[in-house]
């Protein structure tokens, strides 16, 4: 009668899900398939699985990402967080196991200056207390194991969002110089003529009207630089704040000779979602949340607590005997919830509320995603499509401007005419630059939004 007892609350238990394992919820699954929406992907190596050195071949970037990865303080602490959570699962994995104390008495009585009588007891107390079949202990070590995989899914997050963070504030540093480079040489030509158009006011072939014009055009040229400057050192500083030192020059490459993949395949929905860390530790936080709804509704059933006592003691109750003598000491109790359930019945709908929350966190973490990857596409395509274009406009301006100034030389245009075609280029050669900045960061964004940067040993290990 006992077994059969214990064989039909089994039977319960099992239908009612308390040890049924976390599975993916369908409507989650449907809306991964449909999150990326048009983006065309192929099976095969994705951009997101290519490693970071293989991807950034520029030997000055990848010591900085390198060095990031070893010294920056928010993956150095979420490593911590690892650590933490690693032993956090080993002590629920302990939870199994009864646990043993030794308790060791020792005294002295005397009365009416009698000769003191010494008692001491040596007992090792042993205690296990858990719920019926241990459910609630089961799922909370699922649930612990879950928090250690979310906490190096967090890890994974910062390593890919550091390695993309040190890419583009690189390529930003590099196109500051560039600009610098292109505005400093404009400023140049500039200078030199301002101080021939005043020779030419001296010699009476020109008015103040040009000499005011090219001074005042020099002089915003001038202030550009020095805005370009200060941005350069700002992002030289935020870049020494991630490599976790104090601001200092930065050793870098050059602009024109950054070379990233011209062509990238992103994959499928499914490789998408599992490369992604922040969809992943969604995930796993429903599956936290999941196995939370099973430790509280394991608490509507039986909990059984078994003690015990072994040891030695030379108190006998009102003898002392010497030597001492063997104490033993049992006792068990069965602990069922009446008057409490309603408690933790609506416990369970609680932790049912927070559930729901979860699933939807993690269908709206993976309709973000499918939003990213869709964005860096459009974003790599449109700068690639400027790309020819801005070329082909600033060769125009380049003769243009070669044009004007052949003209003003022969004395059949002005020097305002000179003045805007020289304006014009230096605005296209700005926003060339620019353009061909938006392609590595676009580059860079998507090999970020298909979870890229992803440690191929941690991943290994798991």
């Amino acid at each position: 009668m006992k077994k059969l007892l214990i064989l039909c609350l089994a039977a319960g238990l099992t239908g009612c899900g308390i040890y049924k394992r976390y599975s993916r919820p369908e409507e989650a699954q449907k809306i991964a398939e449909g999150a990326y929406g048009n983006v065309e992907g192929t099976q095969g190596e994705t951009l997101g699985n290519v490693e970071w050195r293989t991807l950034f071949t520029d030997p000055q970037l990848q010591t900085l990402i390198a060095q990031a990865l070893e010294k920056n303080s928010d993956i150095r602490t979420a490593k911590l967080k690892i650590d933490e959570t690693r032993a956090a699962l080993q002590s629920a994995r302990l939870a199994y196991l009864p646990t043993i104390n030794l308790n060791t008495q020792g005294a002295l009585s005397s009365f009416d200056k009698s000769t003191p009588a010494k008692t001491y007891t040596l007992p090792a107390v042993v205690s296990w207390q858990f719920d019926l079949l241990m459910s609630g202990i089961t799922n909370a070590k699922r649930q612990a194991k879950v928090g250690f995989e979310l906490s190096k899914e967090y890890a994974q997050a910062v390593r890919a969002q550091l390695i993309a963070g040190v890419a583009n504030l690189y390529y930003t540093l590099l196109m500051l110089d560039e600009q610098v480079r292109i505005t400093d040489e404009t400023a140049s030509i500039w200078k030199e003529i301002v101080e021939k158009t005043r020779a030419i006011k001296e010699a009476g072939m020109v008015n103040e009207t040009a000499v005011a014009q090219y001074e005042a055009t020099y002089n915003s040229i001038l202030s550009s630089l020095e805005d370009l400057k200060y941005s350069r050192k700002t992002v030289e500083n935020s870049l020494c704040s991630l490599l976790f030192e104090a601001p200092h020059s930065i050793a870098r490459g050059k602009f024109t000779d950054q070379q990233l993949p011209e062509s990238y395949n992103v994959g499928v929905p499914v490789q998408m979602l599992a490369n992604r860390p922040d969809v992943r530790m969604a995930e796993y936080s429903l599956m936290a949340a999941y196995y939370a709804t099973n430790v509280a509704r394991s608490k509507m059933y039986p909990s059984v607590s078994l003690s015990g006592t072994v040891g030695w003691t030379n108190n006998a109750g009102s003898a002392i005997v010497n030597p001492g003598k063997l104490l033993l000491n049992a006792a068990g109790s069965v602990l069922i919830p009446i008057f409490n359930a309603r408690a933790t019945a609506n416990q369970v709908k609680i932790m049912k509320a927070q559930q729901k929350q979860a699933e939807l966190a993690y269908e709206q973490a993976i309709l973000n995603a499918g939003a990213e990857v869709n964005n860096a596409i459009a974003q790599c395509q449109a700068a690639r499509a400027k790309r020819d274009l801005r070329a082909g406009q600033v060769e125009a301006l380049k003769r243009a401007v070669e044009s004007t100034e052949l003209l003003m030389q022969y004395g059949s245009t002005t020097y305002l005419e000179v003045l805007t075609a020289r304006q014009s280029l230096l605005s296209a050669e700005l926003s060339q630059i620019a353009d061909r900045y938006d392609e590595l960061n676009g580059v860079v964004t998507l090999y970020q939004a298909l979870g890229g940067g992803r440690e191929k040993d941690a991943e290994t290990k798991k």
